[in-house]
């Protein structure tokens, strides 16, 4: 796919859902070139940081989900799935409970909705049923020019 050089990459992120007081907010919307890189972050509140993975995933149109990596939380360690390891880096601030998700080199094929999840360190907590943890998405779209994207918030 050969990319122009009026052509523009569009991140949208929409916040949605509540479980208690627990929240990861995402940025917000963004529009960016190829090439260029993008910054998202994940503020999490409403638990402690360093108790759960923070784990980044992605959806291509038309495509499966595909896990970018986790971080564990406070210790600035990420794992990360074997596509994703080179532009794709991940790093945290715990002291505003900030975790990010960088893109380098944007490409056509970056276009996807993007996820930030939180999962459980605590081996008991993981067969027990409970309600879906909060989620926020971002996409990130090629598109020729800027076009309005309406925000849906739930809180």
């Amino acid at each position: 796919m050969k990319i122009g050089a009026g052509t523009k990459i569009m991140l949208i992120s929409v916040s949605t859902g509540v479980w208690s007081e627990i929240k990861l907010d995402q940025s917000p919307s963004e529009v960016k070139r190829p090439g260029d890189t993008v910054k998202m972050s994940c503020v999490i509140s409403g638990y402690s940081m360093t108790s759960y993975y923070i784990s980044w995933i992605r959806q291509r149109p038309g495509k499966a989900l595909e896990w970018i990596g986790r971080m564990n939380a406070g210790s600035n360690s990420a794992s990360y799935g074997s596509s994703f390891q080179s532009r794709f880096p991940m790093t945290e601030d715990v002291s505003s409970s900030t975790q990010y998700l960088q893109v380098k080199s944007l490409t056509a094929e970056d276009s996807a909705v993007y996820f930030c999840a939180r999962e459980s360190t605590v081996t008991e907590d993981r067969g027990a049923a409970a309600q879906k943890p909060p989620h926020t998405t971002s996409m990130i779209q090629t598109t020729n020019r800027p076009a309005q994207i309406p925000r849906d918030s739930c809180g």
